[in-house]
């Protein structure tokens, strides 16, 4: 967002104060969406002349940024209160009415009345008396306040997922933060549902079990290929740390210690009928993405030393299911320029 941008956030609650009073809450939520963990609502009240470098509607802003903004928001504030409703309430009330009610209370629990409530959305919350209420739609991309609000939802609901992830590793909710992901759906079709999991969300459930469960001749192969490999790298030492990391840029299938060295480990599992090495198949673009993808993961993870490792597995398909017929590890299949992210030797 540019400065111009950032002063008509800034203007617009200015415009309310001038009108209502001076005191301007803007309220937000995070977690209406997801499958599990709770929905969020904020309500905060800025200083008319408080200035934040960076200020957006959280979801265009990067997870860093969020957190430094939470920082200063929540030290900054003339007052803020942060509400989350749990799964059990959701599926009692329904999602909206539990939206409302966490937007209700974080109003409430300000520690000074404001004069205008500033939602986002289309709806107003039961609202303290002597407040006036405004619901703006996209209004974490208009006003100031309820960007910051935004952000304070946002942040302490990512920490919650993040939390729960230590309850229910099996999930992932570190990753996804419960929303509907692949993987999250495949975690509930191998564990089912946890307690944080919202029921009145997985009515649908048995579908999405038999949709996923019905997996093609080649998720299968990549499955029993890549378990295949995991265990080949352990009987040679290595020691596992991830495997299938997914983030954006892209996705890593095991992330393997070998001694002091993170190994990225792209696996390629192809039939007797396949043409060509799988290696051959890690080009320069795929080798982009895996960089982008293990950039993000040592970043997260404070990595140092680390490769990229290319495992082939070639398979035969019999009656009795797949079997391996070998296994081709290549340590190093290419390296990166540090400064530009670019590939630099292939296979």
């Amino acid at each position: 967002m540019n400065q111009h941008d950032q002063s008509d956030l800034y203007a617009f609650d200015d415009r309310y104060r001038q009108k209502n009073g001076p005191l301007l809450c803007g309220v937000d939520e995070a977690g209406r969406g997801p499958l599990a963990g709770p929905v969020v609502a904020a309500a905060v009240v800025l200083p008319a002349d408080l200035r934040l470098e960076g200020l957006n509607d959280s979801k265009k802003l990067s997870g860093k940024i969020r957190e430094r903004l939470f920082e200063e928001i929540t030290r900054k504030a003339i007052c803020y209160h942060i509400v989350a409703v749990e799964p059990s309430m959701i599926d009692k009330i329904n999602i909206l009415q539990a939206t409302m009610l966490a937007m209700e209370r974080a109003v409430s629990g300000l520690a000074q009345r404001p004069d205008t409530a500033v939602v986002d959305g289309n709806r107003l919350p039961k609202l303290p008396p002597l407040t006036r209420g405004h619901a703006e739609v996209k209004g974490d991309g208009r006003s100031a306040s309820v960007a910051a609000a935004s952000i304070l939802a946002k942040v302490t609901r990512d920490r919650i997922m993040v939390q729960l992830a230590q309850t229910y590793p099996e999930y992932g909710f570190e990753q996804h933060k419960g929303y509907p992901t692949k993987a999250h759906y495949e975690a509930l079709l191998t564990h089912g549902a946890s307690p944080v999991h919202r029921m009145s969300f997985l009515k649908n459930l048995e579908e999405k079990r038999a949709s996923i469960g019905r997996k093609t001749d080649q998720q299968e192969m990549g499955a029993f290929g890549e378990q295949a490999a995991l265990a080949f790298l352990e009987q040679k030492g290595y020691l596992l740390l991830d495997r299938n990391f997914r983030c954006k840029e892209g996705e890593l299938d095991l992330v393997m210690r070998d001694g002091d060295c993170m190994v990225f480990v792209e696996v390629k599992a192809r039939t007797g009928s396949s043409f060509g090495r799988p290696a051959d198949a890690v080009r320069r673009q795929k080798q982009q993405r895996l960089i982008y993808a293990a950039e993000r993961y040592m970043r997260s993870h404070r990595a140092g030393l680390h490769r990229f490792d290319v495992v082939e597995v070639y398979l035969t398909r019999e009656p009795g299911g797949l079997r391996v017929l070998k296994i081709q590890h290549i340590p190093n299949l290419f390296t990166y320029n540090i400064n530009t992210y670019r590939p630099e030797k292939s296979f």
